[in-house]
Order: C-alpha cells, then sequence, then structure tokens
C-alpha cells in the first residue's frame, strides 16, 4: 500500500502494521518529532485511569498505549487486528491482556466499558464513522470515548513546515533505515488525508456521542478528542 485513502483494504493495512511492529514505537517517534511519550502522557491524564475502571484500547499495537492505564490499576483489554503487533505486545509486555479485535465488529457486549480510546489507529479504519459507533455500542452510559490522532497543525506556517517533513524527509529517512519504507510512505500520506479536529467532531457527534471536545497538543500535530455516551 503505497497511497493513502479512506477506502483502506482491512487485510492490506493489517500486513503493513504486522511488517513494522517491532519497529512500531520507531514509527510514531518519527511521525511524532519525538513527542510520542508526552503525547502519550496527556492523553492517559484525560482517560483518568483508575481502579475499577473496565477501559479496552483499540488499536493496541505493542501495548504503549495501554501501559499506563494498567498501571494506574484498570482493567485493560488491549485489541489490535494485527497479529504482528500483538505477538509483539504479548513479547513486550506479556502482562497485559491483548486479543485480537476488529474495530469496525467489535467481540464486547453493549455498554461494557467505562472507556473506549484509540491512539493514532482511528484512520486506519476502513470505515472510521462504523468504529465510532461501535465503541458507542460497547460503552456504559455515562461512559467516555478518548482519541488521539494526528490532526492538522492549526499554524499555517508550521502545518507547511510540518506536510512537507512528512511527505519528503520521513520516507527518505524510512528508505535508508526501514525494511518496509512503503509503510511510512502510507502513514504520511493517511495523516495528510485525515479529517480536521472539527470534521472528526462532527462525526463523534454523528456516531451518537454527546458533549465533544478535543485538546490540540504541538500545536495540533495531534488532536485529543474526547465525548460521553449520554
Amino acid at each position: 500500500m503505497s497511497r493513502a485513502n479512506l477506502n483502506k483494504d482491512p487485510d492490506e493495512v493489517a500486513a503493513m502494521f504486522d511488517g513494522v511492529a517491532k519497529r512500531y514505537d520507531l514509527v510514531n517517534d518519527l511521525l511524532s518529532l519525538g513527542r510520542t511519550k508526552a503525547w502519550r502522557k496527556k492523553t492517559t491524564a484525560i482517560i483518568a485511569p483508575k481502579p475499577g475502571m473496565q477501559i479496552l484500547d483499540l488499536a493496541a499495537g505493542p501495548g504503549s498505549s495501554s501501559e499506563p492505564l494498567y498501571k494506574a490499576g484498570a482493567t485493560v483489554f488491549a485489541t489490535d487486528f494485527s497479529e504482528g503487533m500483538l505477538a509483539q505486545g504479548r513479547k513486550a509486555r506479556p502482562y497485559l491482556n491483548f486479543s485480537k479485535a476488529d474495530a469496525l465488529n467489535l467481540p464486547f457486549e453493549d455498554s461494557r466499558f467505562d472507556v473506549v480510546t484509540i491512539s493514532y489507529g482511528l484512520r486506519n479504519t476502513v470505515k472510521y464513522e462504523k468504529a465510532l459507533a461501535e465503541a458507542l455500542r460497547v460503552t456504559k452510559t455515562g461512559g467516555r470515548i478518548v482519541i488521539a490522532e494526528f490532526s492538522h497543525p492549526t499554524n499555517r506556517i508550521f502545518r507547511t513546515i510540518y506536510t512537507k517533513y512528512l511527505m519528503r524527509l520521513l520516507p527518505a529517512i524510512a528508505k535508508k533505515t526501514a525494511s518496509n519504507p512503503d509503510a511510512y510512505v502510507y502513514l504520511a500520506e493517511s495523516i495528510r488525508a485525515w479529517p480536521d479536529q472539527a470534521a472528526l467532531a462532527k462525526s463523534l457527534e454523528g456516531a451518537g456521542w454527546s458533549n465533544v471536545n478535543w485538546k490540540n497538543l504541538t500545536f495540533g500535530v495531534v488532536a485529543v478528542h474526547s465525548a460521553s455516551k449520554g
């Protein structure tokens, strides 16, 4: 897969993530300009995990996003649709509860979780609106969704610089350091093609979520959207 669009083939996307699973944290560091850990802390603070909470972490990859939730005492279900990611997660973090799950057809009962969260994975779903609706189905009334996703920098000059970095420098780095440079090209293009903050908020409302808001991180390179189930 070398060109990003919003009609992604799930098998191709899964295979791509299988191929980059061992270096996924490095991929995120490159995409994030080294801000991954800081963004994760901000996202975790917004989720506010605590003992007794049931949290579903979608597209959890090797478990980097699930780990701080688990350490806070929450019961975390770390899911992904990439077998490679799950294998890497079970190896790196065997204490987490990993399972395979499709965000568009979740194998969980209605109203199960206090929080559903997804970090940098929503844009890789075939139809993200359906993923938002599925997340709503499995969330308890009064529960929340928290989405961390690459977004659109709010400053025009910085947006231009970041876009050029994504589309020119990142693929060049990938060709020298990665076994699957096309994956980096896809990830960069998927960010550029993704809806902006307000458009994603509107999609959340369209899926049935209430009290939608977002917080921009690093001038909007990432936005953390949150909403509740009324």
